[in-house]
């Protein structure tokens, strides 16, 4: 790389690290910077462009699975941990705040929490979030995995977990692989047996949510919930 290149190169990254700093960043440009991290020595600017332009955006390239994150030209594995990794920071983050305060505290923070565990998953994974009476997080389980276009649910296993956690609300939060697909018929007819098992002692289903194509559906917000 001849010398004026690599002053207008290092110039680029510390205009960007100052956009950041100013909060005057795009995503491409805040995409473009953290690639610079992973990949410190060439211009990653044609990397992040067309990341973007294939995956639609920079939530769905966190999202994405490390499978097609390295199938990509010019993102190795490294590259593709990183990014991983920062999702995990991020999910981490959400879950600390639900552990600490009422889920309804901010929605915002229960639905990333929900879209960045799920979305970009290729198969269905069916996870229970237990609370305890001020509606805070006591335990988030996966309950199954299933395959592309259905998860097993034991509605049993899960009131027995309830009892044993001591939890006073449910969560129920599954994945549909196939983007922007709402709640099926079996998905209601499941929603509403866990429930009435749920009621006969006690407990209250708070919402079944549904993550997919980077959308959170709600059976409470959609009325499906008695």
């Amino acid at each position: 790389m001849k010398q004026e290149d690599i002053s207008f190169h290092q110039g680029h990254r510390e205009r960007l690290r100052q956009k950041f700093l100013e909060d005057k960043i795009t995503d491409y440009e805040l995409l473009e910077l953290l690639l610079s991290f992973a990949i410190p020595r060439i211009d990653v600017r044609p990397l992040a462009r067309g990341l973007m332009k294939k995956f639609g955006g920079l939530y769905q390239i966190l999202t994405a699975s490390y499978e097609d994150l390295i199938s990509y030209k010019g993102i190795g594995k490294n590259t593709a941990v990183f990014i991983k990794a920062i999702q995990s920071v991020m999910i981490k983050g959400y879950k600390s705040c639900l552990d600490t305060r009422p889920i309804f505290h901010d929605e915002n923070i229960l639905s990333n929490y929900c879209k960045l565990m799920l979305a970009g998953k290729a198969v269905e994974e069916f996870h229970i979030l237990y609370l305890n009476t001020d509606r805070r997080l006591l335990a988030d389980d996966l309950h199954s995995t299933g395959t592309v276009d259905w998860t097993a649910v034991y509605p049993r296993e899960i009131l027995k977990r309830a009892l044993d956690l001591n939890a006073k609300y449910l969560v129920l939060l599954h994945n549909h692989p196939t983007p922007n697909r709402s709640f099926s018929m079996q998905d209601i007819e499941t929603t509403m047996n866990i429930q009435h098992l749920l009621s006969a002692v006690d407990i209250e289903l708070y919402d079944h949510f549904i993550v997919s194509g980077g959308i959170l559906y709600s059976a409470k917000n959609m009325f499906l919930l008695k």
